[in-house]
């Protein structure tokens, strides 16, 4: 006896997903819609069969074909017809591709950047505050007594010293720098940062000067001018910074900003943690003392031999003159050689340079990197083309001192203070 409804499609071995027995997966298909004839009384004459239109399945009022139009479950990737299937649902439409989201790249973006942005600003504010802690300020330029007045643009006084703190036996042997107990300034330059560009202005060691009143940086007491003139280091290695500005400021008129001071040591390895500083030398020389041993032409200077060019000055006619243009020479080429996207940008040299440097810098209570930025940067325009390198005006010399040209100090310094063009010429 067959128990299928009339009108079903198949038969009792054609069950709904063909089981097992069939080695074919059953694609998504229309679920059936099954609706009996209504029973006719006994004896009522039959109805004729109803031949359907062509393309329609058989419907009257008590028969359905089987099918529910429209209502598919899985219409594969377009959907089935009439948009009622998942197909239909527009998931093709709303960004998935087999079965996942489409990746919004302009949302990656966005977040990529900013992502980028706050590590840039992390590493730089903890870049900032680990170079601010290698700062010594050990000057306290509160202590200098009888300042002259303030003028327009920033100057610092830049001081190498002969300090051999922190190194060895082996280093005083290798840099030629003897092993002197203490500390003497073995160069010394005014920078004046304004609006009319960079001016470097050499301050000789040997300058004759005047010792003024002063207060003494440990003792606090006062010690009375006595018109005694020494050589301008000595004024440093009577009572340390505080003794030189005011020394300084004294014999020029012209009001410090800033102070920074850098030893052998301390030079030597910020010039190897650039990897040398490339300079033309004019003229070969040669300085047991020094250690320098230079042929003409362009070349690389290491770190030993960067002391040793700027330390020579027994080689030169002019001696000490001749010391400080070849000072200022280097200073400003190992700015301009730094102060590049190279190092700047690339932490395997910025780091070690900027540690090399800022460990053995001593700078003044009020300086801050911005300023020691700017100042660095000042330097760098003095090769640049920017500004202005000169010795301070002499007029003579005592025998073994030099000695100013004070009306053309004076001159300079007008100049300075009112932040004006530089006309004074030097020597």
């Amino acid at each position: 006896m067959n128990d299928w409804p009339e009108g079903r499609n198949g038969g009792p071995g054609e069950r709904y997903g063909q089981g097992s027995a069939n080695p074919q997966p059953e694609s998504a298909r229309a679920m059936p819609h099954v609706r009996r004839r209504p029973a006719q009384p006994q004896g009522a004459p039959q109805a004729p069969p109803r031949i359907p239109p062509q393309g329609q399945g058989y419907a009257d009022d008590g028969y359905d074909s089987g099918y529910n139009t429209g209502q598919v479950y899985g219409g594969g990737n377009g959907g089935g017809q009439g948009g009622g299937g998942y197909g239909g649902d527009g998931y093709g439409d709303r960004g998935y591709v087999q079965g996942r989201p489409t990746p919004n790249w302009g949302r990656r973006i966005k977040v990529g950047v900013l992502t980028l942005v706050v590590v840039l600003v992390a590493v730089s504010i903890g870049t900032y505050f680990w170079a601010d802690g290698k700062l010594k300020r050990e000057v306290d330029l509160s202590k200098v007594i009888e300042r002259p007045s303030e003028g327009d643009g920033t100057n610092y006084l830049i001081v190498g010293s002969d300090s051999r703190e922190g190194m060895t036996a082996e280093d005083k042997k290798k840099l030629h720098t003897g092993s002197a107990e203490g500390k003497r300034t073995d160069s010394m330059m005014i920078l004046h940062d304004g609006s009319n560009g960079p001016t470097l202005i050499s301050l000789p060691r040997d300058s004759n000067v005047e010792i003024p009143t002063f207060v003494g940086s440990e003792s606090g007491k006062t010690f009375k001018g006595t018109g005694r003139t020494v050589k301008l280091n000595a004024a440093y290695a009577e009572d340390g910074p505080e003794l030189l500005v005011r020394t300084v400021e004294f014999n020029t008129g012209l009001r410090i900003d800033h102070y920074v001071e850098i030893g052998f040591g301390g030079f030597a390895k910020i010039v190897d943690a650039i990897g040398g500083v490339e300079l033309d030398i004019p003229k070969a020389f040669k300085d047991k003392k020094s250690g320098a041993d230079f042929q003409a032409g362009k070349q690389t200077l290491n770190g030993e031999q960067s002391l040793a060019f700027v330390r020579t000055r027994y080689a030169f006619a002019g001696s000490d003159l001749d010391r400080t243009k070849n000072q200022q020479k280097f200073l400003a080429a190992l700015a301009s050689q730094t102060a590049t996207p190279s190092t700047i940008l690339n932490p395997f040299k910025l780091y070690p340079t900027m540690g090399a440097g800022l460990d053995t810098l001593i700078v003044d209570k009020d300086m801050s990197l911005w300023s020691l930025g700017k100042m660095f940067f000042a330097m760098k325009g003095v090769t640049g083309g920017e500004g202005t390198s000169m010795n301070i005006p002499i007029s003579g010399s005592t025998g073994g001192n030099l000695v100013w040209d004070k009306a053309k100090v004076k001159q300079l310094v007008e100049q300075l203070k009112n932040d004006e063009k530089v006309t004074v010429k030097g020597n």
